[in-house]
């Protein structure tokens, strides 16, 4: 057996690696992407680390760990050039999200999603229904977290006729094998990467315990990379 081919490839990921972070390094748009979403990884990295017995709270740290996961992971992918299947990943993250923006505001449903049995907390806690629970939460009537579920779900989950748009170089260009780094997609990705970090923490901030000092310089931090995201990004 020869590793020759894969070998070959990890050394064209890592050219494509320095090339991102030279495109990143130059955009301050970016830098600020990419922050959050550091901040973001630390705060789910400091709530897995509160000693608690409280069964609910643990589910909460492992969404913590399952985002952490994520983004280093779609970080990753998305670095060395391969955006569709960052994506892919990406909508992981959204829907971990929705749960956890329905548990931030009803937090007696964290045990009933817990000791649901699997048949039924499909039925109870299915990625449509948490949507609808949100829209009729925040008086939303347009449907567009559904969209944007939709949209990961078409470019990147599902192959359908639109799952190549992330693989061209340019919208009306030829779909391109492998990876490859250029500029308007990594900035396309890292745009929605930071979006949903910048949710992501919002969320897993509300279950810090308050009385919890030892956190409160890395809540500080995110505070402030979430505050730079929203003023640039938020309109």
């Amino acid at each position: 057996m020869t590793l020759e081919n894969l070998l070959r490839l990890h050394k064209g990921e890592e050219l494509l690696r320095q090339k991102a972070l030279n495109l990143i390094t130059s955009d301050a748009d970016l830098v600020l992407h990419i922050n959050i979403v550091q901040q973001t990884m630390d705060m789910a990295n400091m709530l897995r680390q509160f000693k608690t017995e409280d069964e609910d709270l643990k589910v909460i740290q492992i969404f913590g760990m399952r985002i952490f996961n994520a983004f280093a992971a779609s970080i990753k992918l998305v670095m060395v050039g391969y955006s569709q299947n960052s994506a892919l990943i990406m909508r992981d993250i959204l829907e971990t999200v929705f749960l956890l923006d329905m548990f931030s505001t009803d937090k007696s449903s964290i045990s009933t999603w817990r000791l649901t049995e699997d048949s039924e907390r499909n039925k109870k806690f299915g990625p449509p229904k948490v949507r609808i629970i949100l829209d009729a939460r925040d008086g939303f009537t347009q449907k567009r977290r559904a969209e944007r579920y939709k949209a990961f779900s078409e470019l990147a989950s599902h192959p359908t006729m639109k799952s190549n748009y992330l693989l061209r170089h340019e919208p009306d260009g030829d779909a391109f094998i492998g990876p490859f780094i250029e500029h308007k997609m990594l900035k396309i990705m890292l745009t929605e990467m930071g979006s949903l970090a910048c949710e992501a923490s919002t969320n897993l901030d509300i279950f810090f315990p308050d009385t919890w000092n030892e956190v409160k310089l890395a809540r500080e931090n995110y505070s402030q990379s979430r505050n730079d995201w929203l003023q640039n990004f938020l309109h």
